[in-house]
């Protein structure tokens, strides 16, 4: 049997061989950028996007590493002045929109989130220790849709009267909060949601909200309803309505109060027969 014959390769042949193989790579990548770029034109288009897409990582950075959704005031700082952070950021979301993540935007502002279809993958069982119960759900519904809305408004809507520990446990959880107090006897607090209550909720504003004929898509009302049946138009409402007063400004209150517990003038100079006292001192 004639043993095969073996050829042997110098050590300066196999290191041509590599140095061939990262010239080749080196080669590929140099034909990989465009001839174009010759083309003053299509240079500054190279830079242009190139630019862009480091814009893009930057936003995608500070996006990833908070915890909170980011309004888009401070992300522009990490941009040039005449940036449109809105665009870039549409940009970013339509970059994701087929990914395990996706940029949304809730309460006005951005937050990277899963996936809504892959959502069940994150879920976790837990205790709850506290569920709301269905007069918390109906309050806070009555609330979102209604606001600005008083304790009354409420018991009138729901037809049954509202506990305040019912109040006390959606506030507790952050959802709705006191806005201000009704212009009416007796000055009842008006209640609405907060910013909170959309992030959790997944909403960028309260106008998200389903309406009425998403509600009966999603089996939640009744076919069969009343041909004048009819529901609020849920209204983004941050700044006190004409018909509410501050919280805090008990001030005004008591100043208005005295303003219209004083007698009216006439033109006769008459005065109602209640208000015939003199003042203090000049009694007779």
């Amino acid at each position: 049997m004639v043993p095969p014959r073996l050829s042997v390769v110098s050590d300066n042949s196999r290191g041509m061989g590599v140095m061939s193989a990262n010239d080749d790579a080196d080669n590929a990548h140099d034909r990989a950028i465009p001839d174009a770029l010759s083309d003053p034109e299509a240079a500054v288009d190279h830079l242009s996007k190139s630019a862009r897409r480091e814009k893009l990582r930057r936003l995608e950075a500070l996006l990833f590493a908070s915890t909170e959704p980011v309004d888009a005031k401070t992300l522009a700082r990490c941009l040039d002045p005449d940036d449109d952070v809105i665009a870039l950021l549409l940009e970013l979301q339509n970059d994701y929109k087929d990914r395990g993540v996706a940029l949304v935007r809730v309460a006005g502002r951005w937050q990277f989130r899963t996936a809504d279809d892959l959502s069940y993958l994150l879920e976790r069982q837990q205790k709850e220790e506290r569920k709301l119960s269905k007069a918390a759900l109906e309050t806070l519904a009555i609330i979102a849709y209604h606001q600005p809305v008083t304790r009354a408004e409420i018991e009138e809507i729901r037809g049954v009267s509202t506990s305040p520990g019912t109040l006390d446990v959606l506030m507790e959880t952050g959802w709705i909060r006191p806005r201000g107090r009704r212009r009416a006897p007796g000055r009842p607090l008006t209640y609405g949601t907060t910013e909170t209550f959309l992030v959790h909720f997944g909403l960028d504003t309260i106008k998200d909200l389903p309406g009425l004929t998403d509600l009966k898509a999603a089996g939640l009302l009744d076919a069969n309803l009343p041909p004048n049946f009819t529901m609020p138009a849920p209204t983004d409402v941050a700044a006190l309505m004409p018909d509410e007063l501050p919280l805090s400004d008990d001030g005004d209150e008591e100043a208005e109060e005295a303003q219209e517990s004083l007698p009216l003038d006439h033109d006769d100079g008459e005065t109602d027969g209640d208000c015939d006292a003199v003042p203090e001192g000049k009694a007779e």
